[in-house]
């Protein structure tokens, strides 16, 4: 039986490879190269493909690029949003704290994370990609915001506690653990760099 595309005018072979397959490959070079570090070549060998199919399948590399960062965000192991369901501003931090500790130096996947990495520092040419990045870890950072407000607000934190300040203190800490886990720090370091934090973390004194 012939299976017809109607959106096109002429039905080409399916493709012989696995799109989500190929897309975690790709994602697992920019996690370790970067943006600009990662070259079509460093792409279509790891994805197994060539680069009309990668054009035809997932865009341009910026394009591509943006996919993997969808898909990087919902990886199982993604620590942030979900910390954000926690009962109580403690926890939610502590979850997100030792989250990190964990994932960032997990021997299954490159160390470091994505979003705070990918494109730090980009030529004129990957400049969309970088602001791209910034207006994540704002969104996250705004998101842990009015976690916290909420808490805040609740009694769960102190009346005179800074949503906004502790959002960006812990967002902080969170960077910094990414570049640290990227740096070789053994997971060990990484849970006493949490536990610093979780330990002046102010908490409702009722």
């Amino acid at each position: 039986m012939m299976s017809t595309v109607p959106q096109t005018p002429c039905v080409g072979r399916p493709r012989a490879f696995d799109a989500d397959d190929a897309l975690a490959k790709a994602l697992e070079v920019f996690w370790r190269k970067g943006f600009e570090g990662t070259s079509l070549t460093d792409l279509t060998q790891a994805m197994g493909i060539n680069k009309p199919s990668l054009y035809a399948a997932f865009g341009n590399k910026e394009q591509l690029f943006l996919k993997a960062i969808e898909l990087y965000e919902q990886r199982p192991c993604a620590f942030f949003y979900p910390s954000l369901e926690k009962e109580t501003a403690y926890q939610v931090v502590e979850s997100m704290l030792l989250g990190a500790a964990t994932s960032l130096v997990d021997e299954n996947q490159p160390h470091g994370c994505l979003i705070v990495q990918g494109a730090l520092a980009c030529s004129e040419a990957g400049q969309a990609i970088k602001e791209t990045l910034i207006t994540r870890r704002r969104d996250g950072e705004q998101a842990l915001c009015e976690r916290l407000q909420r808490a805040k607000d609740e009694g769960d934190l102190p009346a005179d506690a800074d949503p906004l300040l502790l959002a960006r203190y812990v967002g902080t800490v969170l960077q910094g653990m990414a570049v640290q886990a990227t740096n070789g720090i053994c997971p060990g370091e990484l849970r006493k760099v949490a536990e610093i934090v979780l330990a002046n973390f102010p908490k409702n004194k009722g």
